[in-house]
């Protein structure tokens, strides 16, 4: 239960597991780049009022976990994370332009998965058991 975060309206425990990947797949995320791209995903959840939990960027793509208030959606946090970070990376980083083309640096697509301390089965059964118990 220590997990549960409260909101001025709710109590929540919601968690976001999201992947992106480099346009083509380019290995560009490595040196000052990785150290940038940490330092402005991070800026953007706190701005955004959402928190990363956990990162890990990889030379081609991005791993975030993420957890944020009911009213936030899963697609708004990875167009602001995905949007203000390359925004951000090709004005500090010009010269990672040269490494791509078409003047973008993720791909649009975007893997998203929901993650939480109990399964969809328990969950399910939670429901089912609620009319045994009155």
């Amino acid at each position: 239960m220590n997990k549960l975060m409260h909101s001025r309206t709710s109590i929540y425990n919601i968690g976001y597991h999201i992947v992106w990947s480099v346009k083509y797949r380019k290995p560009v995320i490595n040196g000052i780049i990785e150290k940038t791209l940490r330092e402005i995903l991070y800026e953007v959840a706190f701005e955004k009022d959402f928190l990363i939990k956990e990162i890990e960027l990889m030379p081609d793509h991005v791993h975030v976990f993420v957890s944020a208030k009911p009213k936030v959606s899963p697609s708004y946090i990875y167009k602001m994370l995905k949007g203000i970070s390359a925004r951000m990376i090709f004005l500090r980083h010009p010269k990672i332009k040269e490494k791509l083309w078409g003047g973008h640096l993720w791909n649009p697509s975007t893997y998203v998965e929901t993650v939480g301390h109990i399964s969809e089965d328990a969950v399910k059964k939670y429901i089912r058991d609620q009319k045994k118990e009155t």
